[in-house]
């Protein structure tokens, strides 16, 4: 565990702060706070080694360029399943067979430098490395074995492929996606009872249907017999629950007696509408006790790596410890290399109020919130038309043409304009009228983009942070473009070019989005999705495993069972999609060829069909009759996994994340850095950043405190200005972890590091009442 090789992280205490320990034994002690520190910032829990060469190597695995490469060659990994065969892209089975062997290289080299910085008790003890070298092994032997059997024209099966997604989920760099699993993993005793008694419904309901159907002679409309057989009436009725057959599957029923609707009718009531809203609720349930246990884990975990921070770098003065404040900056330069001076000089402020030359523990222990809170050092600077022609850019109608351009008027203007441009565009393109107009419309954009650019310094208006700037820009000069081609294109021989007009109508409909930023509640909408788009993206990587796995899977069984044809084609064989077991199905009769598992892309296709649940029944019910009926387990199996158990992970997710986005305010260090920013009358609110409300001509540089104070520095457009960045950056983790910390007192050292990693959701240390309702 971090720290053991420290006695337990006991260390000798400093009695004065005159005694300075060895410079290299001081750049060691900084190198290992800082390695904590780090750990705090990004919520890393990885148990190192504190020998200086363990530190070192632990400084380098967590180094971008080490993440992005191992990144590199899972995706190179996973993409392989492209190229094999079945494959969109054939390539020859040594060529791939030589790339998956450079990554399982690439692996575990990764692994043994992972070994290199962990204590050994600790590294194998770790599940994520024993899955890790058992899947390489697999590989390996699976790869041996296929490649044998191919020298000698022998076709078998690519078992190991399902398992690639292991690299994914079980390196240090995917612990989103891990704690997702845990999540579905800790869900699943509770929602396998709610699971084993629905499927108690069905069966029970599916017994009812036997007796009260199956000996009246009903048919279906392809004239097969209807209800006879057990196994297809529960299949029937479990399709019934996600309403892909209704009301095709009661109509036989229905239009034999009227009241016999009454026992569909029943039966979708409690199946479909209870029993799916107790599963969405269990799982809700559930997913927010974990959630909640997962948070407490970080804080504690947080507040315990920068309590070991601390305790390398204190020195006592008079009867408390502190760090010094040189330490302090050298600490955090080496955590933030790229921090700027003035930056850091913020921040120290903040964390020695009374510029005593040192920062005490509380305040220490705030450095790892204080690194991750994104602060942007602005310079104002002239425009530079003020620098070349000042008496032209100064004079009266020029002054007058920049109010206007900054009043609200013109923002509500041009809304107006964006809003008559969208009628015009729904009318027919082919009148003359209207193509004359559009000019017009386009005209105005660009009249609009250079009265900007003539207010607002260039730098400002396409800074960084401004994307709606870049946007509009980018759209209206690519529309510009595409339109002048069609034109010309147009009138030199006499027909559009279908493609450039295209291109052309989808930029003049992507014009529309710009209404979003004009109107404040689309914007704070939009803000919450920007918020938490960063963990959406992580159930992105948890479906691409499911999906990949069930892709891989499928295409093992399914490939080549259904053929795709032209849709012109009528030949025989193209009407049963090349295969005679599906002449007279419904899978054929809806022209369903296109959705097989001939190769990876396809069956992320037939997977996303299967994920929206329309027809399912008919693509499960297609396969069964090319292979066996009970390849519609291969589906059910996928519907309870995805559909059941992850969507309604997801659609609990989104709710807490709207919840927690909408209700929590700045956090306690974000309010002391705007007060300290403040109170140095440096300040810019982060409105006045917002298009059409920049107020001043703003840079981001590098550079000291410097200029008149207050107002002053606004009236000659020079000096240096801070603002918190946008709440958008803020992900729904760490609102909930802030929400969680804020009620753990400063003098609180948490738990010990065992007890911290054994929590469970029913441990409350301490009790919350805040992160309880929220969390």
């Amino acid at each position: 565990m971090p720290g053991a090789g420290r006695a337990a992280g006991v260390r000798r205490l400093r009695p004065q702060p005159s005694e300075e320990p060895p410079a290299q034994e001081e750049d060691q002690d900084l190198l290992l706070a800082a390695a904590y520190v780090s750990d705090a910032q990004y919520n890393r829990n990885v148990p190192f080694e504190t020998s200086p060469r363990a530190i070192r190597l632990y400084y380098f695995y967590n180094h971008w360029t080490m993440q992005v490469a191992i990144y590199f060659f899972i995706c190179v990994d996973l993409s392989l399943a492209l190229f094999e065969e079945p494959a969109l892209f054939p390539l020859p089975f040594l060529a791939t067979s030589i790339a998956e062997v450079l990554c399982l290289t690439a692996f575990f080299g990764r692994l043994v430098h992972f070994a290199k910085v962990t204590p050994q008790m600790v590294f194998w003890k770790d599940m994520k490395n024993i899955c890790i070298m058992v899947t390489i092994v697999l590989t390996l032997i699976d790869l041996i074995i296929y490649g044998s059997l191919e020298a000698v024209n022998i076709h078998s099966v690519r078992w190991s492929r399902a398992l690639r997604p292991v690299f994914l989920i079980n390196f240090p760099e995917s612990r989103q996606i891990r704690r997702t699993f845990r999540s579905i993993r800790n869900t699943l005793p509770d929602i396998l009872y709610v699971f084993l008694l629905f499927m108690f419904s069905v069966l029970i309901f599916s017994l009812m249907a036997l007796k009260l159907f199956g000996d009246r002679g009903l048919q279906t409309v392809e004239g097969l017999p209807y209800f006879t057989n057990i196994l297809e009436i529960a299949f029937e009725l479990y399709v019934l629950v996600t309403t892909a057959n209704s009301p095709d599957v009661m109509m036989p029923a229905y239009n034999f007696n009227w009241w016999y609707s009454l026992y569909f009718i029943t039966y979708i009531i409690i199946n479909t509408y209870i029993f799916m809203s107790v599963f969405l609720a269990v799982v809700y349930n559930n997913y927010r006790k974990h959630l909640k246990n997962e948070i407490r884990k970080l804080a504690y975990l947080k507040r315990h790596k920068m309590i070991e921070a601390f305790n390398i770098l204190k020195v006592k003065v008079g009867t408390e410890f502190v760090v010094t404040e040189a330490r302090w900056k050298r600490l955090a330069r080496i955590v933030m290399p790229h921090i700027s001076s003035p930056h850091l000089e913020l921040l120290l402020r903040i964390s020695d109020e009374g510029q005593k030359g040192h920062v005490d523990k509380m305040n220490f222990l705030r450095l790892a919130d204080l690194l991750n809170i994104q602060v942007v050092t602005i310079n104002i600077k002239r425009h530079p038309l003020e620098e070349w022609m000042p008496r032209v850019y100064q004079s009266s109608a020029s002054l007058l043409v920049q109010r206007m351009v900054r009043h609200r008027i013109f923002v509500w203007v041009y809304d107006v304009i964006i809003l008559i441009n969208a009628i015009f565009i729904a009318l027919d393109e082919k009148n003359p009228f209207i193509s004359y107009a559009e000019w017009l419309f386009l005209s105005l954009y660009i009249i609009e983009i250079l009265l900007k650019l003539y207010t607002y310094e260039p730098r400002a208006y396409f800074g960084k942070k401004q994307f709606w700037n870049w946007f509009d820009t980018l759209i209206i000069m690519a529309a510009l473009v595409a339109t002048v081609a069609n034109t010309t294109i147009q009138s030199a021989r006499k027909y559009n070019s279908q493609q450039i007009l295209d291109i052309v109508l989808i930029l003049r409909i992507l014009r529309l989005l710009r209404i979003i930023v004009s109107i404040q509640r689309f914007r704070l909408i939009v803000t919450t999705l920007i918020n938490i788009g960063p963990t959406i993206l992580t159930f992105g990587g948890l479906v691409l495993v499911v999906y990949y796995v069930f892709a891989i899977i499928g295409m093992e069984a399914f490939h080549g069972k259904v053929r795709s044809f032209d849709p012109n084609f009528t030949t025989p064989d193209a009407l049963v999609c090349g295969n005679p077991a599906l002449k007279d199905s419904a899978f054929a009769r809806d022209r369903y060829c296109k959705n097989n598992f001939n190769d990876l892309a396809s069956s992320f296709v037939v997977l996303m069909e299967l994920t929206v649940v329309n027809q399912w029944h008919v693509l499960a019910g297609g396969f069964a009759l090319v292979t066996h009926q009970a390849a519609k387990l291969y589906f059910i199996s996928f519907h309870v996994v995805v559909v059941i158990l992850i969507v309604n992970i997801f659609i609990a997710f989104i709710l807490e994340a709207f919840f927690v986005a909408y209700s929590l305010e700045k956090s306690e260090v974000e309010t002391a850095i705007e007060k300290k920013i403040q109170e140095l009358g440096v300040g810019i609110q982060e409105e006045e950043m917002q298009d059409g409300k920049l107020v001043d001509n703003m840079d981001a540089k590098d550079s000291g405190f410097s200029g008149d104070d207050g107002d002053n520095k606004r009236k000659a457009l020079k000096g240096l200005y801070f603002r918190i960045a946008s709440k958008k950056y803020r992900t729904v983790d760490a609102l909930l972890q802030q929400m969680f910390e804020s009620e753990i007192a400063p003098e609180d050292e948490g738990p010990s590091l065992d007890e911290i990693l054994n929590f469970s959701p029913g441990d409350i240390y301490p009790k919350n009442p805040n992160f309880e309702n929220s969390a």
